[in-house]
């Protein structure tokens, strides 16, 4: 069964490299796939969102699905799953970016979107988190697009971020109810 499912994925993006790969959209992908880098874009939104009373509590929440996601994808799962990247075991499979020097599994690009845009989608009005969803989505699908993650990879990537959403959710209300956090910064919240 395993090997079924890897030889899929190493089709999967095989034929995405040969039948939908064109310079217009390979620029889309690459533009996708920066935004994702570090979690920037997301970041960026999180910042300008801070400077609202009524979004501050969304942008805390989803820097904290952020932490999540970094804690758990990049520091601790990527560095025990050790899974290679596509282009490594795929000898004829072309990546279209500078090679990342990580493991694989899961997608950090992935993960760190869904969560962000899981936590734009219950606290902030419906357009922005269908705006955030189709953001991730795009930076999602960049990633094999790209070359750079399987299928699995991605799928795994944004299941995770979605956790991680929800777990910030539920999170968040409970450390905004620490005994010793000072009364201006509830206030400062909207707490």
């Amino acid at each position: 069964m395993r090997h079924r499912i890897q030889y899929w994925e190493q089709q999967t993006l095989l034929w995405f490299q040969e039948r939908l790969r064109r310079a217009w959209l390979t620029a889309a992908m690459k533009t996708a796939t920066f935004l994702g880098n570090g979690g920037i874009l997301w970041l960026t939104a999180c910042a300008c969102l801070l400077f609202r009373q009524q979004t501050r509590r969304a942008s805390l929440t989803a820097l904290l699905s952020l932490v999540f996601s970094a804690l758990v994808c990049n520091a601790f799962l990527k560095n025990l799953v050790e899974r290679a990247r596509p282009f490594d075991k795929i000898p004829s499979l072309q990546f279209l970016i500078r090679k990342p020097h990580d493991f694989s599994f899961p997608s950090g690009h992935t993960s760190s979107s869904f969560a962000v845009a899981t936590v734009f989608l219950a606290m902030l009005p419906l357009w922005v988190g269908v705006a955030a969803l189709t953001i991730a989505v795009l930076i999602a699908f960049s990633r094999m697009y790209l070359g750079v993650h399987y299928p699995s990879d991605v799928l795994c990537g944004a299941v995770l971020g979605v956790l991680f959403g929800l777990a910030a959710l539920a999170v968040m209300p409970l450390l905004l109810r620490i005994s010793w956090l000072p009364e201006a910064v509830r206030t400062w919240v909207g707490a």
